[in-house]
């Protein structure tokens, strides 16, 4: 079977999710039988789900509660010695389960430390935010008193390493520093007190000068702001930018020169947000989408947009690169989320946008990239904000309860070739997170959770990157259960 074919077999229509369940609830591959197949399942074999049950506290997103530490752990196949380092993954896993939605549980990290190797150690952790201390939800914060972002958040998203410093950052709220070695939580991280609301989830390390970018949207004026931070940590440009409603920002972009913004039609509504926080923010598709261009360095007031011909959303993109006068970026293009009856309605599509500087007036177009559904979108981060080649993507499958994620897929941009690794109908892989060994693009491995749910068991799986459909080189076997989360990032050795 040629790996789109079988690509195709495993995308996922992802209509019907999130709210619809609200109301209804270096060393050889390893053999076949750890790669493609998994375990002994049959092909066939329903994902299925408890009704009384919301599905984000069951089978693979189910919590887990119990902090562990265990040393030198079980390895199928060899780990590659080059991975001298900690995977740090960070995902949603409330402390109570009556958690209202999977965006809303308690920031959870999950850690291997690799060495010589060898799988010296696993952990996991709570991240010690303020919510997490007082033992309540994010959703409880408004009721409560409390104002939700600063350090009323989850810092269940993202992780990032920068200077030095591990980083946990989610939708709102600022970020939290944890020790690498050991997960503890060192405290707030506010940047000298210069970010204080949000520090949004998806920071960008430029890797020629190891500047941080990021930003943080909020509730209030201004609503969107956008931060550079030198490579020791030092806010060196703050700028506001004016939008007329608080929107939902989730990520963004840059190419070696300037940041790149997507204002999309997610709105935020207080009111809502008060009587239920699952409806805080709302599809408005008469907000319209455009895309933003900002310079390094420039005001706020700098930023030139540039109008979508049609509604559209982006949680993730995969990279951006100047081109001339022009700006490329590649997204995972969704047609509408938080609609009346889905978190994303119709198709995920990797989409190329396409933005002209070169006139006074911004131009766009775009490309459909690939017809796959994936997101979770991984490169390799020394070609962030520069012409790339190589991509890997979280597959997610067509089940209809949920969300099943399933394989890994690559994606070749110079000749849109892509591939699959298929774990098998009981596995499923997590994001792949690309760690480089080598000097080219793509020279390194992905590693990646993967979730076992005939065994209730969890492994991290490394893979060639170049080579990944051909299975993992190595598995480690981990002592518990790892849910389903969100993104990674490695904290090299020294």
């Amino acid at each position: 079977m040629r790996p789109k074919d079988l690509a195709s077999l495993c995308s996922i229509n992802r209509r019907s999710l999130l709210k619809a369940s609200l109301l209804g609830a270096g060393a050889m591959a390893l053999p076949s039988f750890f790669s493609a197949c998994g375990d002994s399942a049959l092909p066939g074999d329903p994902l299925t789900v408890d009704p009384s049950t919301p599905w984000w506290l069951q089978n693979g997103f189910e919590p887990v509660f119990t902090e562990v530490t265990a040393l030198d752990l079980p390895v199928r196949g060899a780990i590659p010695p080059e991975l001298d380092g900690i995977y740090v993954r960070n995902g949603s896993n409330p402390q109570n389960r009556d958690s209202p939605h999977w965006f809303l549980g308690d920031g959870m990290v999950h850690a291997v430390r690799l060495e010589k190797g060898r799988a010296k150690s696993y952990r996991n952790r709570y991240v010690r935010t303020a919510l997490y201390q007082r033992g309540v939800n994010f959703s409880d914060t408004i009721k409560l008193g409390l104002a939700p972002g600063g350090p009323n958040g989850t810092s269940n998203v993202s992780t990032f390493y920068q200077g030095g410093r591990l980083i946990i950052s989610g939708e709102i709220g600022v970020g939290f520093e944890i020790d690498p070695e050991t997960l503890e939580t060192i405290g707030l991280q506010t940047y000298g007190s210069r970010i204080t609301n949000s520090l949004t989830a998806h920071p960008k390390v430029d890797p020629e000068t190891g500047h941080l970018h990021c930003f943080g949207y909020w509730f209030s004026p201004p609503y969107l702001t956008y931060y550079e931070l030198d490579s020791q940590g030092n806010v060196v440009h703050e700028a506001p930018i004016e939008v007329e409603k608080a929107s939902m920002f989730h990520s963004f972009a840059i190419t070696d020169r300037e940041a790149v913004f997507w204002e999309c039609p997610v709105l935020f509504d207080l009111q809502s947000a008060i009587e239920n926080p699952i409806d805080a923010f709302s599809w408005t598709p008469e907000y319209g989408a455009r895309i933003g261009i900002l310079p390094f360095g420039a005001p706020g007031s700098a930023i030139r947009w540039v109008e979508l011909p049609a509604p559209c959303y982006v949680f993730h993109e995969v990279n951006a690169f100047r081109r001339g006068t022009e700006i490329v970026i590649d997204v995972h293009r969704l047609e509408e989320v938080f609609g009346s009856t889905d978190l994303a309605a119709g198709q995920d599509r990797i989409t190329r946008w396409i933005v002209d500087t070169a006139g006074r007036d911004l131009t766009f177009r775009e490309e459909i990239v690939n017809y796959n559904n994936w997101d979770l979108p991984s490169h390799d981060r020394r070609f962030t904000g520069r012409k790339y080649r190589h991509s890997w993507h979280t597959v997610f499958r067509d089940e209809p309860v949920g969300v099943n994620i399933g394989g890994i897929g690559y994606l070749d941009l110079d000749t849109g070739r892509d591939e699959l690794w298929d774990p098998g109908p009981s596995r499923h892989s997590g994001e792949p997170f690309f760690v480089p060994t080598g000097s080219a693009e793509g020279e390194g491995y992905l590693l990646a959770f993967v979730y076992d749910r005939h065994r209730a068991s969890s492994v991290l799986a490394i893979f060639e990157a170049m080579d990944h459909a051909k299975g993992p080189v190595a598995e480690i076997e981990l002592p518990q259960r790892v849910p389903f989360g969100f993104h990674g990032c490695w904290v090299p050795a020294g």
